[in-house]
């Protein structure tokens, strides 16, 4: 069920070397010396290699030594997108130079004759400079987004009910149990009333990371921490992850709810509907998972005072919204990690970030609380999101 994307990553080398023997055409040819030719053309070299290794261990994480090479081969990943997406754009303005060189009054200007190296060396640099900023925004802790969810005829004991939602962690070969520790001691900070993790946690097999999510068991709110799936932890094996997040105290919801009666001393009892799918592509690795909000909501309570639905992708919204949830969480997209990536993001899924509303349910995307692949973000920053329910003005 897997092979389609087993055998994009045998195709995956290949696609890379040719783009990687672009780039080095392009920039090299933008120097008029051969040092800096070879500099340029090494740095290329430099950066396929040690993805290709990065690449050999995709099956090792865990393991010390292929870690490091994995952060190496993530971190020239992370450096070649930036300069390949520049030398594109550099491509596209030396036509544009050469188009202004046909005009007598510009066909010998100083600063068009030396655009092409100037550009090449600007390439570089700028590439360098966003990879170092990027590292710095995705290994910092994450920020804290406060989203308020205006819901009518919310009781009075639910007005303020809070609910934390980290996803998107990606425990793998970059992020580890410190990074984890850190996330949960902010997450138990906020004094939850629920906690939902919405996918992608884990980015290797339980064996190898287990220690590294041991702290998820910390984590502690007053009516317990609930889990989906997401797409990764098919990749890895979900019904062994499934077992250790239960092992761990987490509530994982297939397809299936729980109801939460929440007490408050001075304003009574209101109850909140939490259900859970299974990732929207979970079926083509295990068939009895096909993500089902139909499935979710079997049997609910129709007097639940708020019903939420927890699913990994966006676009469980489609068939979730005529079921008459309140409100979806979800993650999957990374807020699009960084530039130009968010772009890309909506030629699969409806939303990229934020909070929206479809046909009557409300829609929370979160930007993701670790990352994947390349140590990067920039322009979407990581976060933790403590989501607020509260009475919808008349």
């Amino acid at each position: 069920m897997a092979m389609p994307r087993f055998s994009f990553l045998l195709r995956l080398p290949v696609l890379l070397f040719v783009v990687h023997v672009y780039v080095a055409w392009r920039l090299a040819s933008g120097f008029s010396e051969n040092s800096w030719r070879l500099l340029a053309i090494g740095v290329l070299l430099g950066t396929y290699a040690v993805m290709m290794a990065g690449f050999l261990v995709r099956d090792r994480v865990g393991m010390r030594a292929s870690d490091a090479v994995s952060w190496a081969g993530f971190l020239a990943l992370g450096l070649f997108s930036w300069i390949f997406v520049l030398t594109v754009l550099r491509d596209v303005a030396l036509l544009l130079s050469g188009a202004l060189r046909l005009a007598p009054s510009f066909r010998d200007a100083a600063w068009l004759v030396s655009f092409p190296e100037v550009s090449a060396i600007a390439v570089l640099a700028a590439s360098l400079v966003a990879s170092l900023a990027g590292f710095v925004n995705a290994r910092r802790q994450p920020a804290i987004v406060n989203v308020d969810i205006p819901i009518r005829d919310l009781p009075p004991a639910l007005d303020g009910f809070r609910i934390v939602q980290v996803t998107d962690l990606h425990v793998g070969p970059t992020i580890k149990h410190g990074f984890v520790h850190r996330v949960v001691t902010a997450c138990n900070r906020l004094d939850a009333d629920m906690i939902a993790l919405t996918g992608d946690l884990v980015d290797g097999s339980v064996q190898r990371l287990a220690r590294h999510t041991r702290a998820l068991s910390m984590l502690r709110a007053r009516h317990g921490t609930y889990v989906v799936t997401g797409n990764h932890e098919y990749y890895v094996g979900a019904e062994p992850w499934i077992a250790e997040f239960e092992r761990l105290g987490m509530t994982v919801l297939l397809n299936e709810h729980r109801l939460v009666e929440h007490r408050d001393v001075d304003a009574g009892t209101g109850s909140v509907l939490v259900a859970g799918v299974t990732d929207f592509g979970a079926e083509k690795f295990i068939s009895s998972h096909a993500s089902d909000p139909v499935a979710a909501i079997r049997g609910a309570a129709d007097d639940a005072d708020v019903k939420i639905l927890l699913a990994h992708q966006p676009r469980s919204m489609f068939a979730a919204a005529p079921l008459g949830f309140d409100l979806q969480l979800s993650g999957h997209t990374h807020g699009g990690q960084y530039w130009p990536w968010n772009y890309f993001v909506p030629l699969q899924q409806p939303l990229v970030a934020g909070l929206h509303r479809h046909q009557g349910m409300q829609v929370y995307v979160s930007r993701g609380t670790g990352y994947w692949g390349p140590p990067l973000r920039l322009g979407a920053r990581s976060e933790i999101t403590l989501v607020r329910l509260r009475r919808a003005e008349p």
